[in-house]
């Protein structure tokens, strides 16, 4: 065998470059002994027929015994599937908040396309927002708007708070709806009820409210710092500069109550910020704290006991809202 071999080694030497097509078939040609077999294109399994390939099955052998994996090597693998898996979660998890974050400012900006729209056609001037003369729908945004917006559910909604609160979800998470005053429409945005415009001869709503304070038209000084269209635990609110925080993240204690209503709109939505759109029709998000510095209606005290122009300190607020950026 080893005389037929060095004879072909020779051959291809000595004619390959002359005879290419021999050269090739010499080299093909299988040597004495050589112990695969074909069949068709594939080849079986080695013959073990001889010593020499006898020893080459072994060696085979060998090789697919060392394909298999331990049951050590099994769980460092899983062990570090799991480590990955740790790392990555948290990560994930912030990736599908900003996400949502990121769709709820885009919802904001149609929303401020509505209110821009509607603006434009009234002269600036806003609907009376009177619910005891003209029901719900001037009362609300939900009907003065209708005809500036497709009635689908999901505008109407923040991506982190589409199940109603009636429906077992719970706060800052939950929507609003349907309730007396918004007939059979639900949500979780809400609108500065500051912003309209009642008749002359009404000075107060609902009792406490005065209506010398309302920004009754849109086109403003200052609209940028005049909140309008936000994340809220209710569809409107009307703050005051002496509300109070949360006592805890959640805390919407005066969902149908006309007091504190700063609540409503102090929700921990988007990591320790709310988003919302200004009168001059921009979406921004909004530090929790911020709320209390933006001038909500005209004799609203910008430089108020929680702002810190007005002297707050990081131990007055609740212990939820205590490392959040202060304003």
């Amino acid at each position: 065998m080893r005389n037929k071999t060095e004879l072909i080694k020779s051959e291809i030497q000595n004619n390959g470059r002359s005879h290419p097509e021999r050269s090739r078939r010499a080299y093909l040609e299988p040597a004495e002994g050589v112990c695969m077999q074909m069949s068709g294109t594939h080849r079986s399994r080695p013959d073990v027929s001889t010593p020499h390939c006898s020893a080459r099955h072994d060696r085979w052998c060998v090789v697919l015994e060392r394909r298999a994996f331990t049951l050590i090597e099994l769980l460092v693998v899983i062990a570090i599937i799991a480590l990955l898996m740790a790392i990555l979660m948290p990560a994930l998890q912030r990736v599908k908040k900003q996400a949502k974050a990121v769709a709820c400012q885009s919802n904001l900006h149609q929303w401020a396309v509505a209110f821009g729209m509607y603006a434009g056609d009234n002269d600036g001037y806003f609907w009376s927002g009177n619910f005891n003369r003209g029901g719900w729908e001037n009362y609300a945004w939900l009907g003065p708007l209708r005809p500036y917006y497709s009635n689908e559910a999901e505008m109407r909604f923040c991506p982190t708070a589409v199940k109603l609160r009636e429906e077992g979800a719970r706060d800052p998470f939950a929507a609003w709806g349907p309730v007396e005053q918004t007939g059979d429409q639900s949500g979780s945005y809400g609108m500065n009820n500051w912003l309209c415009n009642p008749s002359p001869d009404v000075e107060f709503i609902h009792g406490r409210e005065a209506t010398k304070d309302n920004w009754r038209n849109a086109y403003v000084d200052g609209a940028a710092n005049i909140p309008m269209f936000l994340d809220c635990a209710f569809v409107e609110s009307k703050p005051y500069d002496f509300d109070t925080p949360p006592e805890y993240d959640g805390d919407i204690s005066t969902y149908l109550v006309s007091a504190l209503q700063m609540k409503r709109f102090c929700l921990n939505r988007h990591g320790e910020y709310a988003n919302g759109v200004f009168l001059d029709f921009s979406v921004r998000k909004i530090g929790l704290k911020q709320l209390w510095t933006f001038k909500w209606h005209r004799s609203f005290d910008i430089n108020n006991s929680w702002t810190t122009a007005g002297g707050v300190q990081p131990s007055d607020w609740p212990e939820w809202m205590r490392r959040f950026k202060d304003y």
